[in-house]
């Protein structure tokens, strides 16, 4: 298996031209790729696909480290969109992205970074799925924790996020972990914890389904800055700090698009036997 590994702000991919067909890959596969002490290691493992849907240039497909494959990556959106650029997958500009759930664009700006057109962000429980008695601006969870307030949204895959007052002193996969665990979450749920520093400018930390801790989360970034416009605590254009860099994020509200632009790094190029 010949691969590419990237990043976008310390978020780690591999990412493999599958458009032949050749692999199949599963759970136990997905894990082996992943695994940072006997294989290459990775946060998610990007599969490009054969596409045969007139409305696309590139179909990808996104496994977590844990082998669960998962609806929608935003920093493997973006390195993507450079990898097809790189390798000549498509010169298109902006790209005409397919993923699980959704259409996205990208647009590979000058100087490398990739800006992506993320969608609209849902707040409807069913979209998640999210089994709450009724759509809320803030859901109130009873868990192992203790009583913890969210917002829910899906940015093509479920997002909980918390208000908190220093993300650095947080213990967060003491919050997250009964957060994912909690039944209104029947998929299970990426958890955010952000910090308003002020109405364009927040700091992020994200636990993720089926990897932990992440360095950056571009979806994340995303929910995060979706619900705050939503609880009315910053602007249309946040900048959004991450512990591995910065992402912009520009939403001008519900009905609209919402698109994150930040860098994208290519690492190395590598093959393993399977």
């Amino acid at each position: 298996m010949y691969f590419t590994k990237m990043h976008g702000l310390g978020n780690d991919f591999v990412v493999v031209d599958n458009r032949e067909g050749a692999l199949q890959m599963n759970a136990t596969v997905v894990r082996s790729i992943a695994d940072r002490r006997e294989g290459v290691g990775c946060d998610q493992l990007l599969l490009v696909e054969p596409c045969d849907n007139a409305d696309a240039d590139v179909l990808f497909r996104i496994f977590n480290a844990d082998g669960s494959e998962v609806e929608h990556c935003g920093n493997g959106a973006r390195c993507v969109a450079a990898y097809a650029r790189r390798r000549g997958i498509s010169g298109q500009n902006p790209l005409r992205m397919r993923l699980p759930t959704r259409f996205i664009h990208a647009r590979v700006l000058p100087g490398g970074e990739v800006s992506v057109d993320m969608g609209q962000p849902s707040f409807e429980p069913h979209e998640l799925p999210f089994t709450a008695p009724s759509e809320a601006p803030v859901y109130t969870l009873q868990t192992e924790a203790g009583t913890i307030d969210v917002g829910a949204v899906s940015m093509g895959n479920p997002h909980a996020v918390s208000l908190c007052e220093n993300v650095d002193a947080l213990d967060l996969a003491g919050m997250a972990i009964p957060v994912q665990l909690h039944p209104w979450f029947p998929q299970g749920v990426n958890v955010g914890a952000m910090q308003i520093m002020d109405r364009n400018h927040m700091r992020l930390r994200v636990f993720e389904r089926g990897v932990g801790e992440t360095q950056a989360c571009g979806t994340g970034a995303c929910a995060a800055v979706a619900v705050a416009r939503q609880w009315d605590l910053v602007d249309a254009h946040v900048q959004v700090d991450v512990p591995g860099g910065r992402l912009l994020i520009d939403w001008d509200g519900p009905g609209q698009p919402l698109w994150m632009q930040g860098p994208t790094s290519f690492v190395f190029d590598g093959e393993m036997t399977l």
